[in-house]
């Protein structure tokens, strides 16, 4: 008999007693069998461990010194209104609100006078980055100021002189003249991970040394900034600004440089910037004052999933080129307007995003190799970089002029379109093309506009309006067809079915 089987006693037991036995023997019986059937025995309750939240005391303890409050002054003319609070300043300032103007308390007249008085601006925060008082904080913070205090822990208040900003990153250095100033560590941004505990310290609302936690949400968070953000859900509100994110080793990772909100208080999104790439701005600020980027002069625009499709590209990457700057590095080197940019010196263009920062970091006067998808096919293009330069005025996008076609043609896609004159292609910088004169059907649900120039269909460049009917002629109705339309100064890829 197996081991584990229940083994039945029989006793001298009053028959009742002997039944209750054998009834317990043979449930008992049942019951191993069961379990042997099985082959498994019931396992022991598992009992839930309590889970073990941070504790961020002793980090808060320790960093807190390397943290500072920046206040910043400036001269400017005293307007009318009451006295304002600079916190909230700062938060007008950062999302481009207008300030209401103050009175001139010396005067208490409501207009004041055109003399300068010095007026607290904002406040902000910073970390110290070297021992010899460099310390770091956004470039909105202190832009602009005629002064900038920074207060340490210790209730110590000392002037700071600005070393450079870069409004592109958002990331500015000042120096106090100090020694032997506790320093923050840099930690590494590629081993950040999205659930990873995180804290922030800063003085939202002037409140200094103000501690707040939360995870990371996201990274790569493309913004429409210079930069890829960490996203986090770590309260942070103006005057947190410039502070700096820590992950639980007390390494600094990013920057608190925004967040999102439709109320001006936090809404559980906020932004910062990756320290690894503010490391690289800071060490050309603390070099040159002032950072030194590559540009190779063109517009660019995300490449959309139905375009990529329809220009047979499969996967959408890469960064369209709506326009090329006149006489610019990539006009000089043959980019066209309607180029996918997808590789450049062999790196991926992912997104279009992806292009700014690799061409940005390029040293100027190198040589890079594009790799861009035109027409059907991939080709390479070197092009020598250019030292960025800054942002000048965008004439607005104007239509083409009409002219007086010597011929017209209409398409099944819905479009009445007529030859560019000379003069036009002169002025537009093209070979070819077509005018868009009337718009109806699946152009019109596809976006097109009358005045608009088309350069190309399904990959094929158009030169006149015979070439266009005969491009579109061919067209099968089933499926879409992608059309690069030029539109003022920008070009782009719209996508027109027929059959809807």
């Amino acid at each position: 008999m197996n081991a584990s089987m229940p083994v039945a006693v029989v006793s001298s037991s009053p028959r009742s007693g002997s039944r209750r036995l054998v009834t317990r023997w043979v449930a008992a019986l049942v019951a191993a069998g069961t379990m042997a059937l099985l082959g498994t025995v019931a396992p022991a309750p598992v009992r839930a461990q309590p889970a073990q939240l941070p504790d961020f005391a002793d980090l808060a303890e320790r960093i807190s010194p390397m943290v500072v409050n920046i206040r910043t002054t400036e001269r400017a003319r005293v307007a009318s209104g009451g006295e304002s609070d600079p916190n909230v300043e700062e938060f007008f300032r950062r999302f481009g609100i207008p300030l209401p103007g103050r009175p001139d308390p010396r005067r208490g007249g409501p207009r004041g006078d055109e003399d300068s008085a010095p007026q607290q601006r904002g406040v902000g925060s910073g970390f110290v980055i070297s021992p010899d008082g460099f310390i770091m904080t956004n470039a909105h913070v202190v832009d602009g100021a005629d002064e900038v205090i920074v207060t340490f822990t210790d209730k110590r208040e000392l002037k700071a002189r600005i070393v450079g900003t870069d409004r592109r990153t958002d990331v500015a250095v000042v120096k106090v003249e100090a020694s032997g100033l506790p320093a923050v560590r840099v930690g590494d941004v590629s081993r950040l991970r999205v659930g990873e505990w995180v804290m922030a310290i800063g003085s939202p609302f002037g409140l200094d040394n103000t501690v707040t936690a939360g995870i990371v949400s996201a990274k790569q968070r493309d913004t429409g900034e210079y930069l890829p953000y960490i996203q986090t859900d770590v309260a942070i509100n103006p005057g947190n600004s410039g502070g700096p994110l820590l992950n639980l080793r007390g390494e600094v990772v990013g920057i608190n440089s925004q967040i999102y909100s439709r109320s001006g208080g936090f809404m559980g999104i906020s932004f910062a910037i990756p320290i690894d790439e503010a490391m690289r701005v800071a060490e050309q600020l603390r070099t040159n004052g002032r950072v030194i980027r590559g540009r190779i002069g063109v517009q660019i625009a995300p490449v959309t999933k139905e375009v990529a499709e329809s220009i047979g590209l499969g996967q959408p990457r890469g960064a369209l080129v709506q326009s090329v700057e006149k006489d610019g590095p990539a006009d000089k080197a043959g980019v066209e307007a309607g180029d996918i940019i997808l590789k450049v010196d062999g790196r991926a263009v992912e997104k279009s995003g992806d292009l700014p920062r690799i061409i940005g970091g390029t040293k100027p006067g190198s040589r890079s190799s594009l790799q861009v998808y035109r027409r059907g096919s991939a080709r390479d293009i070197v092009v020598t970089v250019a030292e960025f330069e800054p942002d000048r005025a965008t004439r607005r996008p104007t239509s083409a002029e009409p002219g007086s076609p010597p011929q017209s043609a209409k398409s099944v896609l819905g479009l009445t379109v007529s030859e560019l004159t000379d003069s036009q292609k002169r002025d537009l910088r093209v070979r070819g093309g077509v005018r868009v004169d009337a718009v109806e059907g699946p152009a019109a649900r596809a976006g097109l506009r009358e005045g608009d120039v088309i350069l190309s269909v399904d990959n094929t460049e158009v030169s006149d309006a015979k070439q266009f009917a005969a491009i579109v002629s061919k067209v099968e109705r089933s499926r879409a067809v992608s059309v690069l339309v030029r539109r003022g100064e920008w070009v782009n890829y719209l996508v027109i079915r027929p059959n809807r």
